[in-house]
């Protein structure tokens, strides 16, 4: 359990990210902690670097929504603040904490007095330099090692409520490292793809590495790192796992890459589906084609859908062709009949749900 979340064993896979403020600004940290819980955010990480840091983690793990974990690096002291600030869980980087070793007796008995877990965070740009030394460079195996012997510090001292990380930013060398990790241990593991990148690249390889070791049954949460606003991370990590089935589908839109067979503007119809449904509260799948190829098929087999051509649409209710409209009443017409399904299923349309997956089709 990180506070009220359930992790490993078996538990659903959660979506974490980390707050970009000065977390020593109380509530400017709470609002953006706001922002992220209401993007789907479960776990939320907060840096902690200096002691007004430390000083603002009582009122921030008070307040917050969702269990808020300390970041601690450099400082073992800050470990034992963050606890008795009643932070859910502290997350500890052995690679940069000077004496770490040393600490690790007295910060077991505090996290077990406490009931606070601590993530062991293997970086590969914060490597420990015996390690460095040993295989020349932040290798699968090097993050792997660091990790199993801070384990094993922690259970000389009986410790085991530990989650572990393994980050690279090399998607290829993060999935081998978390693929031997899960075959010596039986920890929860927390996956990233670390220094990812902009949103587009580290998009691509997070979906990437998040979807090979998910697929496999690796890993009990996530965090999608971006050089993008957290709540952009959320929403990836969220899509990635509707993607797997492994979160339910909020709503999802199926849209086509457009060709020469096209006899609309697939690309405007679908943003401007997207737009006209954002934060639709029904687990809709809606279909937005631009050709009588794969048209009828998508939008048959989805809950709603439109199949174009000829300035006209047919419009599909649960693979049924309910009415055929100008092209130009396409968009409001999705509208009326999403609304209409959710009203069926006794949702109101006008709650608040997480922004819809895009997916394309060929």
């Amino acid at each position: 359990m990180v506070g009220s979340v359930p992790v490993g064993g078996g538990a659903p896979i959660s979506v974490q990210s980390m707050t970009t403020t000065l977390t020593s600004d109380v509530n400017a940290t709470l609002q953006q902690i706001a922002e992220l819980t209401a993007s789907g955010c479960q776990i939320v990480r907060v840096a902690v670097p200096s002691q007004d840091d430390v000083e603002a983690l009582p009122a921030i793990a008070r307040k917050s929504p969702i269990p808020v974990i300390a970041d601690i690096h450099f400082q073992p002291k800050y470990v034992f603040a963050a606890i008795d600030a009643g932070c859910a869980a502290v997350r500890v980087n052995p690679g940069n904490i000077r004496q770490f070793d040393d600490k690790v007796k007295e910060i077991a008995a505090a996290a077990s007095a406490a009931r606070v877990p601590i993530r062991i965070g293997v970086n590969a740009g914060s490597l420990d330099k015996r390690l460095l030394e040993k295989y020349g460079k932040p290798t699968a195996e090097a993050l792997v090692e660091s990790a199993l012997w801070e384990c094993s510090l922690f259970e000389e001292h009986g410790f085991r409520d530990i989650k572990i990380s393994v980050k690279h930013n090399d998607p290829v060398v993060m999935i081998r490292a978390y693929r031997l990790l899960a075959q010596q241990c039986d920890y929860p593991l927390h996956l990233g793809v670390t220094e990812a990148g902009p949103a587009f690249q580290g998009t691509v390889k997070s979906a990437v590495a998040f979807g090979a070791l998910l697929a496999e049954g690796i890993g009990d949460t996530i965090r999608v790192s971006l050089s993008a606003p957290p709540v952009e991370e959320i929403k990836v990590g969220t899509a990635i796992l509707e993607s797997l089935n492994l979160k339910e589908r909020g709503l999802e839109i199926v849209s086509c890459p457009s060709c020469g067979r096209a006899q609309v503007d697939v690309y405007t119809l679908a943003e401007q589906v997207t737009a006209a449904l954002e934060g639709f509260p029904a687990p809709l799948r809606v279909a937005v084609m631009g050709c009588v190829v794969n048209g009828p098929g998508e939008a048959r087999e989805a809950d709603l859908g439109v199949a174009s051509g000829n300035g006209k649409g047919q419009i599909f209710v649960k693979g049924q062709v309910i009415k055929t409209v100008p092209e130009s009443m396409i968009v409001e017409t999705l509208v009326e009949e999403a609304m209409k399904i959710a009203a069926d299923m006794g949702i109101d349309p006008l709650a608040d749900a997480p922004t819809p997956a895009v997916v394309t089709v060929h």
